[in-house]
């Protein structure tokens, strides 16, 4: 074990506690030389991933293997024509092959540019042309390969496609090519500051922006590992994200290795909750991450017929934690899950650090690489209790896991950040004990006859009814109050839209929080507008007359 998170980072504790976390790096910092390479190195034989997939197919990598193959990958885009600064798309689910090839791009300087499987041509085509994309390297299963032919015509920029899992005709077939490659690779001149990855995120409005990192955000993920997720050497951790979704950055790469564990990857299409749960015992998993709506898939099983010793510690993350679905996972577990909250555009914010006493529902306390804030409006701060954004102060200059800005358009990059302040469009209040808990977008909180109400707080306390599935809540036009508190409900398999049920679900949410809150309308759907990464589309809602 070389502890070589601790040559990365300068950590000051209080009390046994971390309290500030300043990342160290030279000019030319690249994640896959002075990490991976170093590991593999020194310990070639440690266990860098075990995979598997629904076939049966497993395959455990070392950090030996993933030097080669990086190297490999590296020269088979060298080849085609891949260098510095170029961009390059992997469409490629959760195959191993991801790793290679990203750290790979890693290697000569170009831009990884994951994406997910489930776009289609009219969504390939808006990325490559607004990132300027040269390079596709994409799956074959399924028909996401079709769609990027199809919008081929359409993105000039694109001049190779690379096929993963078969070849495919008039493109070139990575699997095959790619063993052949040399092994070995002298390190090329990069810069810290270099474009590392580019995420389109997909928002929840508008159209997807495309989410700018360098290479120093790496360093920012040894908090999120070592102090959230509770990563150890020679763990084994998994995190349930593809690798088209920023999760994946978090919680199946850079984080992990800076702590010499292990990270698991199950190739799978659709999420079983019943096969996941029956992944830990037989893999030994020690470590877990997922979002809330997993979570409330595995509560839904019978836990006591699963074995989760190996499991030493679990967080949450992607949406605000209901408080019961907490109960419920530490009743059945002896677990108690911290939840977090950071962006595309950032590493982690808020958590529940280890060894902190996680409150349910809560996001935690500010993470000790940022500077945090709550503001109101004309960016002053609030007083506890009181709802404001959720900022982070860039006085002098950008902390390493901010995003550089937003590709190529620097008006929408101003419009977030500005007057030494990067804006999240999220919102919170602390409490007095320095908590923070989340209230929703900045554009999601209703005024209400004076009040501001955010919508989380209401749909957690729908979730708890068993009728409800889904929900939303928006507010809507009312001449008196400005605005009322509209739900927008999926009902659970087994009950049907009436005025009873409408009038029994008000009741439940008085009966719940201030009475003020309750929704005065309840529209029932068979299902709520979300983006391609799942989320929910509140301004859609909004949108219907």
């Amino acid at each position: 074990m070389l502890n070589i998170h601790r040559k990365f980072c300068r950590e000051t504790f209080y009390d046994g506690r971390l309290v500030d976390f300043q990342p160290v790096y030279q000019e030319n910092f690249n994640f896959a030389y002075d990490v991976m390479d170093v590991i593999g190195r020194e310990e070639p034989d440690r266990r860098a991933m075990l995979w598997c997939n629904e076939e049966g197919e497993e395959h455990t990598f070392t950090f030996g293997d993933m030097v080669r193959y990086s190297n490999q990958a590296a020269n088979f885009f060298a080849a085609h024509g891949v260098g510095r600064g170029d961009r390059v798309m992997l469409i490629l689910k959760r195959h191993y092959q991801f790793w290679f090839a990203l750290l790979g791009l890693h290697k000569l300087g170009a831009v990884g540019i994951p994406a997910t499987n489930q776009l289609t041509k009219k969504d390939i085509a808006y990325r490559c042309n607004a990132a300027g994309v040269s390079l596709v390297i994409c799956t074959t299963d399924g028909d996401v390969a079709d769609h990027v032919e199809a919008a081929l015509p359409e993105s000039p920029t694109v001049h190779t496609l690379v096929s993963v899992h078969g070849p495919r005709k008039g493109w070139i077939d990575f699997d095959a090519e790619f063993p052949s490659c040399p092994d070995v690779l002298e390190r090329l001149p990069t810069a810290a500051k270099d474009p590392m990855l580019i995420y389109f995120t997909s928002g929840t409005t508008g159209m997807p922006k495309m989410v700018c990192h360098d290479f120093t955000y790496a360093i920012a993920h040894i908090i999120t590992a070592k102090y959230w997720q509770n990563v150890v050497p020679d763990g084994l951790h998994l995190t349930i994200s593809d690798t088209g979704w920023m999760k994946s950055m978090w919680g199946k790469l850079y984080g992990q290795w800076f702590m010499e564990a292990g990270i698991f990857v199950c190739d799978f299409d659709r999420f079983h909750a019943s096969k996941v749960l029956e992944l830990f015992a037989k893999y030994h998993i020690t470590t877990f991450c997922a979002p809330p709506t997993m979570y409330r898939f595995f509560i839904k099983e019978n836990l006591a017929d699963y074995d989760l010793s190996s499991l030493q510690s679990a967080c949450i993350a992607g949406e605000p934690l209901n408080p019961e679905v907490f109960y419920q996972f530490y009743k059945a577990t002896g677990l108690k899950l911290r939840e977090g909250f950071g962006q595309s555009e950032t590493t982690l914010l808020l958590f529940n650090m280890v060894g902190d006493e996680p409150k349910p529902g809560s996001t935690g306390k500010p993470s000790p690489a940022y500077h945090m804030d709550l503001v109101d409006e004309n960016g002053n701060t609030v007083p506890p209790g009181t709802v404001g954004e959720i900022v982070v102060h860039t006085e002098g200059g950008k902390t390493p896991g901010l995003f550089s800005g937003y590709y190529l358009n620097e008006a929408l990059t101003k419009e977030a950040w500005h007057d030494g302040l990067y804006h999240t469009g999220d919102t919170a209040w602390m409490d007095e004990d320095g908590y923070y808990w989340y209230v929703g977008r900045t554009d999601d909180i209703i005024k209400s006859s004076g009040y501001r109400i955010g919508p989380f707080e209401i749909e957690s306390v729908l979730m708890e009814h068993p009728c409800t599935l889904e929900c939303a809540i928006t507010g809507v036009p009312d001449p008196i109050r400005g605005q009322i508190v509209k739900a927008t409900i999926v009902l659970a398999k087994g009950y049907e839209p009436s005025d009873a049920l409408k009038k029994e679900l008000q009741d439940y949410v008085k009966k719940q929080t201030a009475p003020y809150k309750y929704p005065r309308v309840i529209e029932f759907v068979d299902e709520l507008p979300k983006t391609i990464s799942g989320k929910i589309r509140r301004v859609e809602i909004r949108k219907e007359k």
